[in-house]
């Protein structure tokens, strides 16, 4: 068992927090991963209506007497509602984990997480954006490197660097990312001094994971140089899976296409029309560079009781030598 700072605040078994995917942190999934030691965090972006939203939370719930998180997305392009919506409902359903991503949380969200009892968690690139939050109330930061699938901010700082920069700035715990993947990968996460690691690529690749088994079986196959960067022209940075929307992405920005032009290849609803029908060509899929350790697919549970297993038998070597 690795108890850490992160496992007694969150109240979960494992150091390990589920990443925030859209389309695909949906209610079950997040259960399933709750349900398996780790922490799942619902999308809170994916639901257009307070009552589909509201519905989701209830059905986390119901799958699941473990803690969850919400993730409230501070992308104005990336949420369906207004964020006090998000945040009433949050409050209503007696939410206590809340995770927070993209622009610094605006002073109001910070304040209503407190006067609820919510333990914030805020989601950003480096150090100063780190020590903003900390000095707004947030209970706990989470960084990732630039293996990290999805948005890879601005930086372009690796894990190996970014997580101890960050540890030793913050007063506050950390969760770190970027690659972890397996035991191996959590361990060296936690070395750097992170009290827990987020994971999103390898949870791709479990029976759980909503999306389609003709993506699931293709991933099995890709190896480390199967990702690529796209709209970097945007100064909107993703690491994304190689597929021929990604190259038609890759084309058009190197042709120096509009932001429109290249919304239209790598839209959320083209994005999720893969997910749902298995077509490999029709969207991208933020993936980083671990998915080369993704080999079999699992359930989460046996996932994360490999990961620590092989995490523990790392510790024990070590304590050996």
């Amino acid at each position: 068992m690795l108890e850490t700072k992160i496992t007694q605040m969150l109240g979960i078994k494992y150091p390990i927090v589920g990443g925030t995917m859209m389309w695909i942190s949906n209610a079950d999934f997040v259960a399933a991963i709750s349900n398996a030691g780790g922490m799942g965090v619902l999308a809170s972006a994916m639901y257009d209506s307070r009552e589909a939203f509201a519905d989701a939370i209830d059905r986390v719930k119901e799958l699941t007497d473990k803690p969850f998180a919400v993730n409230i997305n501070l992308f104005p392009a990336m949420r369906q509602m207004d964020n006090e919506v998000y945040m009433s409902v949050l409050e209503e359903k007696e939410v206590k984990i809340v995770e927070t991503s993209g622009h610094s949380a605006p002073e109001e969200l910070c304040r209503r997480f407190k006067e609820a009892g919510m333990t914030w968690i805020h989601k950003c690139v480096g150090v100063r954006y780190a020590l903003k939050v900390q000095e707004m109330g947030a209970d706990i930061v989470t960084v990732v490197g630039y293996e990290n699938g999805g948005a890879t901010g601005k930086l372009d700082i690796g894990t190996l660097v970014l997580v101890p920069v960050v540890v030793d700035a913050v007063q506050i715990p950390v969760i770190g990312g970027g690659g972890v993947s397996d035991g191996r990968s959590l361990m060296a996460v936690l070395s750097l001094g992170a009290e827990a690691a987020i994971m999103g690529t390898r949870l791709l690749v479990t029976e759980e994971c909503p999306i389609h088994d003709n993506l699931k079986n293709a991933l099995l196959g890709a190896s480390e140089l199967d990702t690529t960067l796209i709209m970097r022209s945007l100064n909107a940075t993703h690491r994304v899976w190689r597929n021929p929307a990604a190259q038609n992405c890759t084309d058009l920005e190197a042709c120096g296409a509009d932001f429109p032009e290249i919304m239209e290849v790598v839209s959320g609803q083209r994005a999720k029309k893969m997910y749902d029908e298995g077509d490999l060509s029709e969207g991208i899929l933020a993936c980083g560079q671990g998915i080369c350790f993704a080999r079999e697919i699992v359930p989460v549970k046996t996932l994360f009781d490999d990961m620590m297993t092989q995490a523990d038998d790392i510790r024990n070597k070590l304590r050996a030598a």
